[in-house]
């Protein structure tokens, strides 16, 4: 749905869902993102439904174990978080963004006649580092296969 819907001109990423937007490029945090995920395990994320965002369209997500993991790195890191990764968590895929609204209003009732809510797997974490624009991958972490 992303590369369907997503602006092609800025969509530099695949589907995902984000948990912090703005974290210092430190090493502090490539460490604790690891043994994160060597101590964690492969968890089940429900999508429930479709959202507005605005001038976007999203998928809503559910999962307590995403609530959890979050709320511990907020705590880690809460010295070194912007206002907006202070805030409480709000799971989503963004499917379409920084369209005009009507667009973007179109596309939520578009999905939503044909959406049914779903289950999938989050297998670990990614940290990227912000580029302008594009962003690059710094590296990715799978949780254990228990």
């Amino acid at each position: 749905m992303r590369r369907s819907y997503f602006p092609a001109e800025r969509n530099y990423l695949a589907a995902h869902l984000t948990l912090f937007h703005a974290l210092p490029d430190e090493k502090f945090i490539y460490d604790e993102t690891k043994l994160l995920c060597q101590t964690g395990k492969i968890f089940s994320v429900n999508a429930e439904s479709v959202v507005s965002i605005g001038n976007g369209t999203a998928i809503k997500t559910v999962s307590p174990v995403l609530n959890s993991i979050h709320q511990r790195c907020q705590a880690l890191w809460w010295h070194k978080l912007t206002p907006q990764d202070k805030q409480k968590l709000w799971p989503h895929v963004t499917v379409q963004n920084k369209v005009d609204a009507g667009k973007a209003k179109d596309l939520k009732k578009q999905l939503n006649e044909s959406f049914e809510p779903f289950t999938f797997h989050a297998v670990g974490l990614q940290l990227w580092r912000y580029l302008g624009g594009p962003w690059e991958p710094v590296d990715q972490f799978k949780f254990p296969e228990k």
